[in-house]
């Protein structure tokens, strides 16, 4: 991890970069591009000078995750590096939790019927025939 007293800021896709929300740096300009990342409540751009205290916003697959930045870093490091760059809100995590129970408590849904459910199923449609 970089010395935050050495750096005053960092541009917005190459911290999240850093920060292991997106595997490349042209992932993450896609999603600020995309306008799935928001500082400080505003619609990020990738060159945007992040600092210390800022509260971000972002869209990680179809989960929205909203963290305050702790410390800066240009370079990405190892995961338990990376995790000390930030601090999920208590808001988020509650959050996502919520949306975990929501997601193992919905039945699986198999989206190719089986042999059995395909012949069920014709014979349901000969019968209304």
């Amino acid at each position: 991890m970089v010395d935050t007293h050495a750096i005053g800021s960092v541009r917005l896709d190459k911290w999240l970069w850093a920060a292991r929300f997106y595997k490349t740096r042209s992932l993450a300009k896609k999603a600020i591009d995309g306008g799935k990342v928001h500082c400080d409540g505003v619609k990020g751009k990738a060159n945007r000078q992040v600092s210390t205290g800022m509260e971000i916003r972002l869209m990680q697959g179809h989960q929205q995750k909203t963290v305050v930045v702790q410390a800066l870093s240009e370079q990405r490091g190892p995961a338990t590096v990376a995790q000390a760059l930030y601090k999920e809100t208590a808001e988020s995590i509650a959050k996502s939790e919520e949306l975990q129970v929501q997601r193992q408590s919905m039945p699986f849904s198999n989206a190719k019927p089986d042999k059995k459910q395909r012949r069920q199923i014709h014979k349901f449609l000969r019968e209304q025939e």
